[in-house]
């Protein structure tokens, strides 16, 4: 394993999402060791949005999980038109809102999963 790895990764995830559960067996098969947060009944801060968003390399509205109930109960033209203040409200108030799962190690932060992606950024 690389250096890197004593830096502790997190991982916010629901447990009924099937691409977190790849995410969870993804990083058990890479012995990557990590801490789940449930993003439903703990999301996001604003401040950690504010800190992990320009981390992540992808924009804000990357950060919605446009698939989900609480996207559409929104509607594409409020959030069209909501300010990126909103949004970031609107994603701390509602883990189902924010696109899973979210990696945090350090400074890095990834959003959604992806393999290649992830063994990339995290060298596995």
């Amino acid at each position: 394993m690389s250096a890197g790895m004593s830096t502790p990764v997190m991982l916010l995830a629901y447990d009924g999402c099937d691409t977190c559960r790849k995410a969870r067996k993804w990083l058990d098969s890479e012995a990557i060791s990590h801490t789940v947060r449930p993003i439903v009944t703990a999301p996001p801060t604003v401040a950690e949005l504010r800190a992990w968003v320009p981390a992540s390399g992808v924009g804000l509205r990357k950060w919605l999980n446009t698939s989900g109930q609480s996207y559409r109960a929104l509607g594409k033209a409020a959030v069209d038109a909501a300010s990126d203040e909103a949004l970031v409200a609107w994603l701390a108030a509602d883990g189902k809102l924010v696109k899973r799962p979210v990696l945090v190690r350090g400074a890095q932060v990834l959003v959604g999963f992806d393999a290649a992606r992830w063994e990339a950024a995290l060298g596995g």
